[in-house]
């Protein structure tokens, strides 16, 4: 529920409306006492996407923000889906680059803009 609002940064439409995230997508293991790991596999909407890290940064933030209990997080795209997968999911999941690229205010603001609910 609190991925599938998150909005495209290209188009109007909703990650679960361009079936980027599904229910199916979402793994949620318990690994100790009130800690759990949760996995996120999406599938960009093309083997090229120039937005796939972009998204995997929007589905990071707002999981950090809204998740109620500890948890550890991955994110991957799904095997086979992404020309650069391998790249791509070192990226979204190292603690540096996730606080790097959040520092730089222009990809700040596109992540809001995708991340911030609807009226």
């Amino acid at each position: 529920d609190i991925i599938r609002t998150i909005r495209d940064p290209e188009k109007p439409n909703t990650l679960e409306e361009l079936e980027v995230v599904t229910e199916s997508c979402v793994e949620v293991q318990e690994i100790g006492e009130d800690e759990y790991l949760v996995i996120i596999r999406f599938t960009p909407t093309v083997p090229h996407c120039s937005l796939a890290t972009l998204i995997g940064l929007c589905l990071r933030i707002k999981l950090q923000r809204c998740l109620p209990f500890r948890h550890k997080l991955e994110i991957y795209i799904s095997e086979g889906t992404h020309s650069t997968e391998d790249d791509i999911n070192k990226q979204i999941n190292d603690k540096e680059r996730v606080a790097a690229a959040m520092e730089n205010p222009n990809l700040s603001e596109i992540v809001e803009q995708c991340v911030t609910e609807p009226d």
